[in-house]
Order: C-alpha cells, then structure tokens, then sequence
C-alpha cells in the first residue's frame, strides 16, 4: 500500500501538475474489490463495507451484483435494518424517491411533491423517532386527529392518510419496513361525512357573474385575459398558464390546443382545448410575441403596471423619484416567465378584497379579511361547465371539459332542474 502510495506521488511529481479536483473521473458504481486479509470479495456502499465470500467466485460475484442493484434501485442509499429503520429515514428515503418519480416532462416537480411535504409533515412532528416497525393503525389514526385540529376539512384530511399509505407502500416494495406494516395501516378506514370532527366544505359551485364582472379594475390585463377563457374555454388554469403561441394550432376555423402538461397526462391521456371565435378574439393580442415565449407574463404585467404608474403621477417628473429609482436591486422574489395556478390565484384574491373593502375597515382589518363574496379560479371550470351542460347536453360538455366519464362531469355542471320541474308540470 506505501509503495503505491509512494509510486503515484512519484507520477505526479515528475508531470509537474496535479489533476483539477472537477476533472477527476468519478467512479457511479463501486467496484468489487479483493480483501486481502480474509480473503473475501467486497464493495463499500454509502461508506458501509458488505462481505460477498471469497473473493473470485461466481457466489461472491453474484451477491455483489444483487447488492449493486439494490442499491441502485434505493437510489444509491443503504438502508438499515427493517426492523431498526425510524418514520423519519422511511420519510428521508421515500423523499429522495418523489423528487425524482413526481415529475413533468420539462423536469419541474408536480404539485404531488408539496402535498407530500404537507402530508408528512404531521407524521414526523408526531412519530419521527419512533420505529416504523412499531407504527400502526392507532398511530396513523393519532396523525390524522392533529390534521384534523390543524383545521383541515374531512376530504383534504382522507386525501393527506392516503398519501402517508402511500409512502409507507412504497417502503414495503422496496423492503425498507416489514410489508406487515404497510398491510396493518390499511385498516384504518377514511373519515365518513358527518361522523367526524373534522369540518366539511360546501361543494364547488359556479361563482356568480356579478362577483367576476368585478374584479376586472384590480387585475392586470393578463389575469382578466385568463379568467375570460376559462369561461369560455372550460380549461383549467394550470392549462392555460403554460400557453404558447407555438402550442395552438390556428389553421382551421376553431384553433385548438393541446397542452403538455395536464392533470391526466401521466396516465398517458390526451387533452384538447378548443377556442371559438370569442376566445380567438380574447386571445389574439397575446400572440403578437416570439412563438416560444408565454401570453401571460407576470413580468410583462409588472412592467405594464409600473408605466401606469408612471404615466398617471401628480408628482412633476423633475420632483420627487423618478422612474425605476424606488425599486430593489435585489428583490427576494422576481416575475416569473409565466404565472403560476397559486399565484393567478393570489391576484385574483387581491382583487377581490380590493373591489368589495368596505368604507370603514384599517388595514390591520383588511389584511386578515375575506370577504364573502370570495371565489377562485377552479369554479370558472364549474361556470363554463354548467352553461355547456344546460345548452349542449353532458356529451358535449364531457368533451370540451376532458373527461373520460360522464359521471365526473355531472359533478362540475349543475344540474338543470328547469326541464325536471316542466316535466313534472306536464306528469301532474
């Protein structure tokens, strides 16, 4: 071992230069190695040194292989003992995995990640330490009660226990906790409506036109842009956020659009969006721009927002500051490329407030304030849906919406009782 030691320095000493450490090559795998003094095979895996049998045979080589490949499959980390491993390493490990598995296309994570992260975190302030081969049914019970006092409603609650089975599976098919563990959870039953503690929500309904007519003031021209295809459309708006001038096909009367990213496109399913005449006309302003760029830029609007600013100013233009003086060097946040589902969202709940403030309210007030005239955008879904079902039928709807069953758009549209209380009328 010295005098290889010796002979390498020797190689470097007579080049007169050493290797960059960024260019030094990187062994992935490591290797299967000789131990002189026992004889035996072996690797070191995530500094941990496993023993094959004697070095040379087609056993040891074996082994080396399995164990190789399990520790791929881990992502390159070695588990502890079944038995010994504690929530927070089954959390730990299962994390290396989602950030990787719930992914896009383009490589970006999903929302799945951060309602992971909501999800568990309840478990490991509770049992983060405790051995996940003594956790149990009792024990998911107990995390799902502090969900509950975290004021989560029954469906949200039911959704997070389910992603916790979720990550306790994965830890059984990869052999990190005893199988038994993860078959043991599955008998705690879901919440059932009104036989819980945890409070229940009204269904999503269709926000009244008046409420949306009013926001229009307090939004950029991009956010009011979005919410009028979102009725017109029936998209969601994480579909329409991501809009390009390349993604939509305007060769024929009715432009068409299919996104690449959707709620169902892991499953391997299409989606369409349709833009009629009104949306073409809604729209055709935000294509004048690079085909590869977005129609609906937070940065353009900001830039937008700040020339009014400047544009409307009592102040002289010689007094006072002057353009682009009061804004930060290094702001924490800066706009995005386009605008994300929770920060369209946010404006819209901006202007909500704005819009229905009343006369008398501080600002400490205003700050904690919703009003009840409160909507989002996920309920332009259900206004297009309803206007499509009532004057169309439910096929038409379930194709323009994207869904692959009826049932699933009955639950968007509400139901015309006009023509049920004519047939009634007509029955006697």
């Amino acid at each position: 071992m010295d005098a290889q030691k010796t002979s390498f320095s020797g190689q470097k000493q007579a080049s007169g230069k050493h290797e960059p450490k960024n260019e030094r090559r990187v062994c992935t795998t490591p290797k299967l190695r000789h131990h002189k003094a026992t004889g035996q095979g072996y690797a070191v895996l995530s500094g941990k040194y496993l023993f094959f049998g004697p070095y040379g045979t087609p056993e040891a080589t074996q082994k080396y292989h399995q164990a190789i490949a399990e520790w791929m499959a881990a992502g390159k980390q070695l588990n502890p003992s079944p038995d010994a491993i504690t929530i927070n390493q089954v959390i730990a490990s299962f994390w290396t995995h989602a950030q990787t598995y719930y992914v896009r296309k383009d490589g970006t994570p999903t929302f799945e990640v951060n309602n992971f992260r909501q999800a568990l975190r309840p478990l490991s302030e509770l049992y983060g330490d405790t051995l996940a081969a003594e956790f149990g049914p009792r024990a998911l019970a107990a995390v799902r009660h502090k969900m509950v006092q975290m004021g989560w409603c029954r469906t949200n609650v039911n959704k997070m226990v389910g992603r916790v089975k979720r990550m306790f599976r994965w830890a059984a098919e990869h052999e990190v906790i005893p199988a038994n563990v993860y078959h043991g959870l599955q008998t705690l039953k879901g919440l059932v409506q009104g036989r819980s503690e945890a409070k229940e929500t009204d269904p999503v309904k269709p926000a009244p036109q008046e409420h949306i007519d009013a926001v229009e003031p307090y939004v950029s021209r991009q956010v009011w842009t979005l919410i009028q295809l979102q009725l017109l459309t029936a998209a969601r708006s994480g579909e329409l956020v991501i809009l390009r001038p390349c993604d939509i096909d305007q060769t024929g009367k009715i432009w068409t659009y299919r996104p690449a990213q959707h709620k169902t496109s892991h499953h391997g399913f299409s989606r369409t969006i349709y833009f009629g005449p009104r949306a073409q006309e809604v729209l055709r302003p935000f294509l004048l721009r690079p085909v590869g760029a977005y129609c609906f830029s937070p940065a353009e609007a900001m830039a937008e927002w700040r020339q009014e600013n400047f544009t409307n100013r009592k102040t002289p233009q010689h007094q006072g500051n002057t353009a682009e003086t009061n804004v930060k060097d290094r702001p924490s946040r800066m706009p995005g490329e386009h605008y994300t589902v929770s920060g369209y969202g946010h404006a819209i709940t901006k202007a909500i407030k704005k819009a229905f403030r009343p006369e008398v309210m501080s600002d400490a007030e205003f700050a904690t304030w919703k009003p009840p005239q409160h909507w989002h955008p996920h309920q332009l879904r259900h206004n297009a849906a309803t206007f499509l079902r009532k004057e169309f039928g439910l096929e038409t709807a379930r194709i323009i919406l994207g869904h692959r069953s009826a049932a699933i758009t009955e639950v968007y549209a509400e139901l015309d009782q006009q023509k049920a209380l004519e047939a009634i009328v007509r029955v006697g």
